[in-house]
């Protein structure tokens, strides 16, 4: 699958409420994952939403190539002056071409049975000991929220499982909780890897 049109549909309708929203917080994993990067690092915000993220790597010094599937976001990013495009995961085809790889709360999106096909491109698309940032909300199964959109919830150890057998070395994990643009409030967990 890796894309959901349904989820997509709810993106575009709700851009600009989302840009809002996210703009109203800080970013948790954002300056750790910066700040584990070389100056004038090549970056790939996977998922970039509006992007905010983007912005503050590059206004840290960073090199950002941006995607993203919805249509809405990727025009919002654009207007930040993010270099963004618009575009699923699975047509992530680079090989050894970035330093950092940032996928905050977007691979949730689609199908758990995907993630193995996607971290690996992901992986592929990193030079060597390259930084990988994971956002995932916590929980069992699949489902969609209030408001229609596709999650795939995933345990710690499943979640480190995966990377692990994708050839990542996860090296930091953090746990934390936030309301959704449903307003329903949930746990998350991120993981920073090397490659």
């Amino acid at each position: 699958m890796s894309h959901d049109d349904e989820t997509l549909a709810v993106y575009d309708a709700q851009a600009q409420a989302y840009a809002e929203m996210v703009a109203r917080e800080v970013t948790p994993g954002l300056p750790r994952f910066i700040s584990g990067l070389p100056d004038g690092a090549r970056v790939l915000d996977l998922g970039c939403g509006p992007g905010q993220c983007a912005v503050e790597m590059a206004a840290h010094g960073l090199s950002v190539a941006a995607t993203d599937a919805s249509v809405e976001m990727v025009a919002l990013a654009r207007a930040q002056g993010v270099a963004a495009q618009v575009a699923v995961f699975a047509a992530l085809t680079e090989q050894a071409q970035y330093d950092g790889v940032w996928a905050n709360f977007s691979l949730l999106h689609m199908a758990k049975s995907d993630l193995p096909d996607v971290l690996a491109r992901i992986h592929a698309a990193l030079v060597p000991n390259g930084l990988f940032h994971i956002g995932m909300k916590l929980g069992t199964g699949e489902h969609r929220d209030t408001i229609g959109r596709f999650y795939a919830h995933y345990s710690e150890d499943e979640l480190l499982q995966h990377l692990t057998t994708a050839g990542f070395t996860p090296d930091h994990v953090e746990h934390g909780e936030g309301t959704g643009l449903d307003g329903s409030l949930s746990r998350w967990i991120l993981v920073q890897s090397h490659g």
